[in-house]
């Protein structure tokens, strides 16, 4: 492939909270811990202590949910105390999702690599963190293939990554190409969670990438003390609440709200919120109602009840694993800068946040049209209507602007002006009406010639525009709505040649052209 790249700035499709962090501006280092270069994982890996008892609870969890599968990832080098992870994470969307989150786990997997060619004496293992606790079905029950949208419909509730897949033979029966790979996977498992982890172990197992389902009674335990403060001081929601009014004094729009309790209470078709008023636990949309004493309880004979949200998720996470750097998204990372004070206050190392890769894939087709029409990375990124003008104007022989006449005129009516002016001086209001509606004339026929031109250039346009389409569909970009399949049914080598062009430490949009 030929890779081209272009600063994520000059893409127009981030926030300033995000690129800002990317030019390690001075005002937001008080947010995080360091900025993720190769040399600083030195000094992060001088600073990770993680005690064997939770290493032991981590393997312990690790052999449970691995315990299916055939051909598995080693999970015991976990217990290593020389080994570490590097994590990133995303809900359990059907058949992968939108291109994003594989590119977010070769990023891991690529992360890992170059980690261990440059301290030898560590080792590295990428973790994909499953959101199985998530509940929001809406964001993970579609994906997109050939630009036609497939969408899961049930009646189960609560966390994902209970929930059974098998529903989903519906949509195979919808879907044209034959997919065994998913067939194997939602078919022939009970949980969300399990399918996700057989699929994604037949992508990237390989690549030593393991799937942790954090949805689990022996790792809960290991947070439970850190929950029990949620429940009876509730600190976590003020901490981010200062920091996110500091971002937003600095001009930042941010990401998340914090609650007052950031938990939720999760059991089989239920995951609720649960509130504190006079002294009464209360889970939303539920009788459930406790005391703090039994409340407490609760938590110490099933923690699993108990699932951290948005603000608590990455403290759990850095709580039970060994971990170097979190890699996410233009959305995750500003979020994360939100939560620095949480994990202080848990004496908890921040991990290094690392934007994942960004990349548009260029079918050979369309690069063949896109090196013929001359198109540089920085053109598709420009609106439609620019993008066709400039190119227009690029490509045709003929002078489509009044620049040198509208210079001669503007001499010649400033000189009516003045005459007009010398004659009697309310006439001035009529000479400039004149001069505007000339100025409209001129613009309305330079429109004409465009239009026209642009019906001589018609192929060229036409070729444009089918480029433009493809590569962002619904006016978005393309590894936010096309699915892997779209490229991997073609292209049986699709993941791994993405493998090969991605580098974990360039953040910027990168365009792979066949």
């Amino acid at each position: 492939m030929d890779c081209q790249y272009l600063p994520l700035a000059s893409t127009g499709q981030f926030s300033s909270l995000f690129l800002d962090y990317l030019d390690q501006k001075d005002s937001l280092k008080p947010f995080y811990n360091r900025f993720p270069d190769i040399r600083s994982f030195q000094q992060q890996l001088d600073e990770r202590t993680f005690d064997a008892q939770k290493r032991t609870a981590l393997v312990n969890a690790l052999e449970r949910q691995y315990q299916h599968i055939t051909t598995k990832p080693d999970v015991s080098v976990l217990l290593d105390p020389k080994t570490f992870t590097v994590t990133t994470g995303h809900q359990l969307n059907i058949f992968t999702g939108p291109l994003y989150i594989l590119y977010k786990l070769i990023t891991t997997i690529k992360l890992a690599r170059r980690l261990k060619e440059t301290y030898p004496d560590y080792t590295f293992v990428p973790i994909y963190w499953m959101a199985t606790e998530d509940h929001d079905f809406a964001e993970i029950n579609h994906f997109s293939m050939f630009g036609k949208q497939y969408t899961w419909q049930t009646e189960q509730r609560g966390a994902v990554g209970r929930m059974n897949p098998q529903e989903l033979k519906t949509l195979f029966d919808q879907i044209p190409e034959k997919l065994s790979l998913f067939e194997d996977a939602y078919l022939k498992h009970d949980t969300l969670a399990d399918a996700v982890r057989y699929y994604i172990n037949e992508l990237f197992g390989a690549e030593g990438l393991i799937c942790l389902d954090a949805d689990d009674a022996g790792l809960k335990q290991v947070f439970a003390p850190v929950m029990r403060d949620e429940l009876t001081h509730q600190r976590s929601g003020q901490l981010v609440q200062e920091q996110t009014e500091q971002l937003a004094a600095l001009g930042y729009k941010t990401v998340i709200a914090p609650r007052d309790i950031n938990l939720f209470y999760l059991d089989d078709q239920v995951r609720e919120r649960i509130e504190c008023k006079d002294g009464v636990y209360k889970v939303l949309h539920t009788n459930l109602r406790f005391s703090e004493d039994e409340m407490l309880a609760l938590l110490n004979e099933h923690p699993e009840r108990f699932s951290p949200n948005v603000v608590l998720r990455p403290l759990y996470q850095e709580t039970i694993l060994p971990n170097l750097a979190y890699i996410g998204g233009p959305s995750e990372v500003p979020y994360w800068l939100q939560l620095k004070s949480v994990f202080t206050q848990y004496q908890t190392p921040f991990p290094m946040l690392m934007p994942r890769n960004f990349a548009m894939y260029v079918p050979a087709v369309s690069a063949k049209r896109i090196r013929k029409l001359g198109l540089m990375p920085e053109n598709l990124f420009q609106d439609t209507i620019t993008l066709k003008r400039e190119f227009v104007e690029l490509h045709t022989s003929h002078a489509l602007k009044f620049d040198n006449e509208n210079k001669q005129v503007s001499k010649a009516l400033d000189a009516i002006l003045h005459k007009a002016q010398m004659v009697d001086p309310t006439l001035e209001k009529a000479v400039l009406a004149e001069t505007k509606r000339f100025a409209n004339a001129v613009a309305r026929l330079e429109k004409k010639m465009r239009r026209a031109e642009e019906h001589n250039q018609e192929t060229g346009v036409r070729q444009l525009l089918a480029v433009k389409h493809e590569l962002f569909p619904n006016d978005g970009l393309q590894e936010r709505s096309e699915n892997f399949l779209t490229f991997y049914l073609n292209d049986r080598a699709f993941l791994q040649k993405m493998l090969s062009a991605f580098d974990p430490l360039d953040y910027r949009m990168q365009l792979c052209l066949e």
